[in-house]
């Protein structure tokens, strides 16, 4: 019998998908998917028009928050996937325009340059300057024309000190002005809460809330 016959039951595009092995199988099945839903779909048309927003001195930023298991990383991550960075044969230079970075587990200003230098593809910095990784990291977006920074799991944020926290969201916030780029930032309600600390940013964050 063929491959047609013995799966005609089944929609044509995942025939070949039965005929694998068993491993083969199992692995496909486990893979992750990308599932749409209505809220997802505005979160992505929300950022997908921050991305083309023209430069200006308060770019506007977002936060996207819920209860976990929402889907905020997933979503973050196909907006990843639907802007990937080219590589530039004239410069030989990776363009990416959205660089995507996960809050360090404690809010320490020198960590969150790391992450981003990291998310770039750049060789790990040892024995720098706070000042020294603060210009790099400045430099490199730059340089790979980053149009967005997105910061998931924002809420780590509160791990630490209060002191920690003013410094940190000093630190994102001089990033957004100093690149004329929006900020996205994704996680739990208690991330609201953290960037609500900050009246200068809580008035520039729009809020989108996913509901369970």
């Amino acid at each position: 019998m063929t491959e047609g016959c013995a799966f005609a039951h089944l929609d044509p595009t995942y025939r070949r998908f039965a005929a694998l092995t068993d491993e083969e199988r199992i692995a496909w099945i486990r893979a992750d998917r990308w599932i749409g839903f209505d809220q997802s779909g505005a979160a992505l048309a929300r950022l997908e028009n921050l991305l083309t927003y023209p430069p200006r001195d308060r770019m506007p930023c977002l936060l996207i928050y819920g209860d976990t298991g929402m889907g905020k990383t997933k979503i973050v991550r196909k907006f990843e996937r639907d802007h990937p960075p080219k590589f530039s044969q004239v410069t030989g230079v990776d363009h990416r325009p959205v660089v995507v970075a996960q809050v360090p587990s404690e809010p320490i200003e020198r960590d969150l340059y790391r992450e981003l230098l990291a998310a770039m593809g750049a060789p790990a910095m040892t024995g720098g300057t706070l000042a020294r990784e603060k210009d790099i990291c400045r430099s490199l977006l730059r340089t790979v024309g980053a149009k967005m920074i997105i910061l998931d799991e924002v809420n780590g944020m509160l791990a630490g000190t209060f002191r920690q926290q003013r410094i940190f969201l000093n630190a994102i916030r001089f990033l957004a002005n100093d690149l004329r780029i929006p900020l996205v930032c994704a996680g739990t309600d208690l991330a609201r809460q953290a960037l609500l600390t900050d009246a200068h940013l809580a008035e520039r964050f729009e809020a989108f809330h996913l509901k369970p």
